[in-house]
C-alpha cells in the first residue's frame, strides 16, 4: 500500500505525509478521535466559521515543521532523518491528549489532569505498539533530547504550533489580525549553540507574530460570548457530575459515563489503564448528544443550563479590570434566586465570578532571541523599536461576571 499521501488542506494547499510510521499514526484511532475536537471549543457560537479540528492543527503544525527543518538544513545544519522524523512525529502527537472542548474538561470531569501529560500517556502507549518506534519523537517532545532547537519548533516562544493556530484560527474565523507572516519567520530560523533564534531581517514578523497573538486572545479566544459559552458548558459538567455523585442516572455515552460516575485522581489515571481507554472514546459528539438529551431532564438546574446552550441564551458577561462590585454581586443573586424560584445553594450555576489572563510573550520560559547582524544574540523585546513589546511581557489579568440576561 502507497502510504505517501498527499492531502489537501484550506490554508497551505497540499501537505505531504512524509513517512509510512507517520502515515501509521495518523491512521491510528487515538489520532483519528482529534477529527471530532473542534480546536476552538464555543467560539463558533461567535464566529461560524470556526468549526477548525485538532485533527487540522495537528496536519498543519506537521506540515510547517518539514518547512522549518528544509531550511535549517539548508543553512547547513547536520539533521538526520531518524531526526527528522522524530521531530514531525513529535509536533504531530502534541495535540493527541485534548479532551473534548479541553479547557471544560479539564476544569469538571477530569479535574487537575493537563492534556499534555494525557499526550505523553498516549505517545507512551503508542510508542509500546509501534515497537519502541516512537522513543527519540517522546524524548524530543520531553525536551530530553541534547539538541534543544527540536523541542523549541514544538514548544516554545515562537513555535510552530503557536504558528498554525494563529494561522488557521484567523482563516476559519475571519479575523485578519490573527494573520502572520509564517513563512517569513520559518525562512528567518537558524541555530546557534543548538538554540532556535530568527535572524534580524526577520524581526519585524516576529514583532507582528506576538501583537497578533495578543489580539487573537482578546477577540477570539477571549471574547466575551465565547467565554459566556464555555461557562455555561462548565457549569453543565458540572450539575451533571453533581447529580451523578448523589446516584441518579443520566443519559450519557459510557465514555461520558464513566468520568460522570467516577472521581477519577489524576494518580488514578495515569496508573489505572480503563481511564484511558474511556479518554480515548470522548469526543465533542458525546457532549452534544448528552447536553440535547439532559434538556429534558427532571432536574430543573441541569435543564435550564442546557436550555440555555442549546437556544443560545447565553450568560451576560462582564469583563472588567477590578473584581466585580460585592453588593452587586449579592444583588444578582438574590434577584435570580427569586426569578427562578431555586434554593441559594444552586445560585452559583446562574450567578459567578471568574478570572481570565493573557500574556502574549513570556520571556521568563524561554526567549525569543534575534540573531543580530554582529553574530550577538538579543532578545527581541530588547532588541524591537517597538515600545509597547515589553508590555506583552506582563500577564494582563482580568475580572469576569457571569449571570442571567434580563436579571
Amino acid at each position: 500500500m502507497n502510504k505517501k499521501k498527499i492531502i489537501n488542506d484550506p490554508v497551505y494547499g497540499f501537505i505531504t505525509i512524509p513517512s509510512e510510521l507517520v502515515f501509521d499514526l495518523i491512521s491510528h484511532r487515538y489520532f483519528q478521535r482529534l477529527r471530532y475536537i473542534k480546536q476552538l471549543a464555543m467560539t463558533h457560537i461567535v464566529y461560524p466559521g470556526a468549526l477548525n479540528t485538532r485533527f487540522h492543527h495537528a496536519l498543519g503544525a506537521m506540515h510547517l515543521m518539514s518547512l522549518a527543518l528544509e531550511v535549517l538544513k539548508s543553512k547547513g545544519h547536520q539533521i538526520s532523518a531518524e531526526e527528522e522524523e522524530a521531530a514531525t512525529i513529535a509536533i504531530l502527537l502534541h495535540d493527541i491528549g485534548h479532551g473534548p472542548f479541553s479547557h471544560a474538561l479539564e476544569h469538571t470531569l477530569a479535574q487537575g489532569i493537563k492534556h499534555e501529560d494525557i499526550s505523553l500517556l498516549m505517545m507512551d502507549k503508542l510508542n509500546e505498539e509501534f515497537g519502541g518506534r516512537l522513543t527519540l519523537a517522546i524524548q524530543i517532545f520531553r525536551g530530553k533530547y541534547h539538541r534543544k532547537f527540536f523541542c523549541q519548533l514544538i514548544s516554545g516562544q515562537v513555535d510552530l504550533d503557536r504558528m498554525d493556530y494563529l494561522n488557521r484560527d484567523s482563516f476559519f474565523t475571519g479575523v485578519s489580525e490573527g494573520v502572520i507572516s509564517f513563512d517569513r519567520i520559518i525562512k528567518m530560523f537558524n541555530i546557534v549553540d543548538d538554540q532556535l533564534v530568527v535572524e534580524e531581517k526577520g524581526i519585524y514578523s516576529v514583532e507582528k507574530f506576538l501583537i497578533a497573538r495578543r489580539l487573537m486572545y482578546w477577540q477570539v479566544y477571549l471574547h466575551k460570548t465565547v467565554i459566556a459559552g464555555e461557562q455555561l458548558l462548565v457549569k453543565i459538567l458540572e450539575r451533571a457530575k453533581e447529580l451523578a455523585a448523589k446516584g441518579i442516572l443520566l443519559f450519557a455515552t459510557p465514555a461520558l459515563q464513566h468520568f460522570l460516575q467516577n472521581d477519577i485522581s489524576e494518580e488514578r489515571f495515569f496508573k489505572e489503564e480503563i481511564h484511558l481507554q474511556q479518554f480515548s472514546k470522548l469526543d465533542d459528539q458525546d457532549i452534544y448528544a448528552s447536553v440535547k438529551v439532559w434538556e429534558d431532564s427532571e432536574d430543573f438546574v441541569l435543564s435550564q443550563l442546557c436550555k440555555m446552550l442549546n437556544a443560545r441564551k447565553l450568560y451576560k458577561v462582564e469583563i472588567t479590570n477590578e473584581a466585580p462590585n460585592a453588593e452587586r454581586l449579592a444583588l444578582l443573586k438574590a434577584q435570580t434566586t427569586e426569578f427562578l424560584g431555586i434554593g441559594s445553594e444552586n445560585i452559583h450555576y446562574f450567578v459567578f465570578t471568574d478570572s481570565i489572563t493573557n500574556r502574549a510573550y513570556n520571556a521568563e520560559s524561554s526567549n525569543i532571541n534575534i540573531l543580530m547582524k554582529n553574530g550577538t544574540l538579543s532578545d527581541i523585546a530588547k532588541a524591537s523599536d517597538l515600545s509597547n513589546l515589553e508590555s506583552l511581557d506582563r500577564t494582563v489579568k482580568k475580572h469576569i461576571l457571569c449571570y442571567l440576561r434580563g436579571i
